[in-house]
């Protein structure tokens, strides 16, 4: 049997051009277009630009308008007993003279903070023993994931019962173990606390299956190398597991700095910013401006503060996170 030759040999097939017979191979660029063709192009990119004119309108309109219009009532006077006038950079000096939107910065910053002691590692550890179990697993996501089902003024109410000084469930199990109550929401020292706790609780669920979702994407065959190593549980979390999640960790620490910063919901219905302001949050200041103080001038300077300071500490996080993977 004779070798086979390392040289393609050359093609000896006839060329044909678009004038051949029974060429069904396509046209050339320089080919006319039909009028079919030419109608057929227009109407399938009509459709194809109505689509997307669409869509830019419903954004346009539901997200970009608002958000302009909000900075531009930020340099505006508005209230409802007279027309916009431009004030410039008045509501902002206004607003660093309130003795207020100091105290509403330093206790979204304390909400931010505990709420990463609690709300950060919560949802990891819950992650990590769902995902180790074999029986009932299933059932453990429904009932950890049940909370953000919930519309939220039915979990505010429910834990304000937990709270309640008198007949509350937290107080009775205290008395049942011979300590002393609390006063959850009507103590400075606790409020902040019980927010956080309130708040992890309910929003836990969604960053759970986040992370459930993470540990079953990494590869078995990393735990079987690091058990064949002889690595410990906390060693193997720890140098596989810690490690296959970094971007995941990343980008939910991001989004919980962001959501905690805008905390609202928590203060506004449990502790109306008391006692004595120790729970007012920079939305919950921004929402007394609005519909307390008929300033909406003011409300507008301070959510476009948010903005700016939470763009800036998003854009500086994902600068540095990519510089430390480069």
């Amino acid at each position: 049997m004779s070798a086979r030759s390392l040289t393609p040999a050359p093609d000896v097939r006839p060329r044909t051009d678009g004038n051949t017979p029974g060429r069904t191979d396509a046209a050339p660029a320089g080919r006319p277009v039909t009028p079919s063709r030419l109608r057929r192009r227009v109407r399938e990119n009509l459709v194809a630009y109505g689509f997307l004119a669409a869509g830019v309108i419903c954004f346009a309109l539901f997200s970009w308008y608002p958000i302009v219009r909000g900075w531009l009532l930020g340099f505006q006077q508005v209230t409802f007993a007279q027309p916009a006038q431009w004030v410039g950079l008045d509501n902002f000096r206004r607003l660093f003279e309130d003795p207020l939107f100091v105290t509403a910065w330093r206790n979204t910053g304390y909400f931010t903070l505990l709420a990463l002691v609690f709300g950060f590692a919560a949802p990891f550890v819950t992650a990590v023993v769902l995902n180790e179990l074999r029986h009932g697993r299933a059932y453990l996501r429904m009932t950890v994931y049940l909370p953000v089902m919930l519309p939220p003024i039915v979990t505010m109410l429910l834990w304000r019962w937990f709270y309640d000084p008198g007949p509350g469930l937290f107080n009775n199990v205290l008395e049942i173990v011979h300590l002393p109550a609390q006063q959850w929401l009507e103590s400075e020292h606790l409020a902040m606390v019980s927010l956080v706790l309130v708040s992890t609780w309910a929003n836990m669920g969604t960053t759970t299956l986040i992370y459930l979702a993470a540990l079953g994407g990494i590869p078995g065959e990393l735990y079987e190398a690091a058990e064949i190593d002889g690595a410990s549980i906390r060693q193997r979390l720890w140098h596989v597991t810690l490690p296959q999640m970094r971007f995941i960790l990343m980008i939910t620490l991001l989004l919980q700095i962001i959501g905690t910063m805008q905390v609202f919901i928590e203060p506004f219905v449990l502790t109306d910013g008391g006692p004595d302001n120790a729970t007012v949050t920079v939305l919950l200041l921004l929402y007394r401006y609005a519909f307390v103080y008929n300033d909406f001038g003011m409300a507008s300077a301070m959510s476009t503060l948010l903005f700016v300071v939470l763009g800036t500490f998003a854009a500086g996080y994902l600068r540095l996170t990519r510089a430390k993977e480069g």
